[in-house]
């Protein structure tokens, strides 16, 4: 009889989840936890690395995750703590003989993988967040093209639009006979603030079908720089970093979209963007722990924040309006558009000459949709350490405010609140 722990991270699906469709297949019982990180919580600049948004979002998408398990005679089981201790003390309480789950190519992820095999822990990764098979690209990853453009050229040249998704087990194994209810956590519901997102893979799918139904792929190009509302943008971020929904899912039913009405350049561009959510992924495979370094891929030092700009920057009080407006609907509702996330890093950086890693910390505290790898990229792009060989990017704020905000009616709705 094997019995298998099956450890859900930023995966919380059943549909589409290559690893624990294998666990399901090798095990004759299975556990499936979910743990709470105790470790660091609290972020050198002072605040939670976990905000309350990002927390509302993960409790909801965790019972959405737990009630589909329940559905098909299993469940979820939630701890709190170091996540190596909790799993070596499940393997020994359950005499569980492997764990299996998705890789992370991120350095805390692969640091808690290898604490767990040095202590003699089975663990078995799968890759499955990207969009793309990195197995059948047109190069290694260790080679891959440093420019997305030349990433994107490649991929294109070789015909590659996605690996096709795979569907839910049909059957999950029982839940072995064990457990000390000691660490367990409570499960007590909670709804996100946002007003337009729920956590949870029913809620990502139900997202996705109307998103399609309604046609609204047809403008995304045209839209998906507007500020305000729920439909200038696809908004599947956030279900895509906790895995409620898989990026090889959205491209596949995008895929089967044009097949019925047809490509045009809403639809490709949707596809661009993931697949530069992909090129964030597999640039960590190529230069890792390098990409968390102060001086990114550079050797260029930085300067440190000082603490009062960082408050003022953080609250929505800096005196330049559109940062300000930004910066409080992202502490407000977890979530800021993609042309506001880069008009107020840039501001950070360059007009308040701030230390992009305590920028990329707060996004990492209040974004519902924060995302280890997009994250990281995006910072370095912006401050010019990545891979980008046009170094950082400055943002005029005076010109971004006259080109989206020209009336007025983002920082009304924002500053006012």
């Amino acid at each position: 009889m094997s019995t298998l722990i099956y450890w859900f991270c930023n995966d919380l699906r059943l549909a589409d989840n290559p690893a624990f469709t294998q666990a399901c297949l090798k095990a004759d019982s299975l556990l499936p936890v979910f743990i709470h990180d105790s470790k660091e919580q609290e972020t050198v600049y002072g605040f939670e690395r976990l905000g309350l948004h990002r927390k509302a979002f993960l409790r909801a998408s965790l019972d959405d995750l737990k009630a589909q398990l329940r559905a098909q005679g299993s469940d979820l089981l939630e701890f709190s703590g170091q996540p190596s201790e909790v799993l070596l003390q499940l393997l020994k309480d359950s005499a569980a003989d492997a764990i299996y789950c998705e890789q992370i190519e991120a350095p805390e992820e692969i640091e808690q993988v290898r604490m767990l095999q040095e202590q003699g822990a089975d663990v078995n990764e799968f890759w499955q967040s990207s969009m793309l098979d990195p197995l059948t690209l047109p190069f290694e990853l260790a080679k891959m093209p440093d420019v997305f453009t030349a990433f994107r050229r490649e991929v294109e040249r070789a015909q590659l639009k996605f690996a096709q998704p795979i569907n839910a087990p049909k059957k999950i194994p029982s839940l072995p006979a064990i457990l000390s209810q000691a660490s367990m956590l409570p499960t007590t519901a909670q709804s996100v603030s946002h007003p337009y997102l729920l956590g949870g893979a029913s809620h990502a799918q139900a997202h996705l079908k109307q998103y399609l139904e309604r046609r609204l792929p047809d403008s995304y190009k045209e839209t998906r720089n507007q500020l305000i509302g729920m439909d200038y943008s696809s908004k599947f971020s956030a279900w895509l970093a906790l895995g409620c929904i898989s990026a090889r899912d959205i491209a596949a039913q995008l895929s089967d979209y044009e097949n019925r009405y047809g490509a045009n350049d809403g639809t490709y561009w949707l596809w661009f963007e993931l697949l530069w959510r992909d090129y964030f992924r597999f640039i960590h495979f190529k230069y890792g722990q390098k990409l968390y370094r102060a001086s990114g891929l550079t050797g260029v030092p930085v300067k440190p924040s000082y603490a009062p700009s960082f408050e003022q920057w953080c609250t929505g009080n800096t005196g330049t309006d559109l940062v300000d407006a930004g910066m409080r609907e992202l502490h407000q509702s977890g979530y800021l558009s993609n042309r506001m996330r880069q008009i107020v890093a840039s501001y950070w950086i360059y007009d308040m000459q701030g230390d992009w890693r305590a920028g990329a910390a707060w996004f990492e505290s209040q974004l519902i949709d924060y995302d280890v790898y997009s994250n990281q990229g995006n910072w370095l792009y912006i401050a010019g350490r990545g891979t980008d060989p046009r170094g950082g990017r400055p943002f005029n704020v005076a010109k971004q405010t006259q080109d989206h905000d020209p009336r007025e009616i983002y920082r009304k709705l924002w500053l006012s609140s």
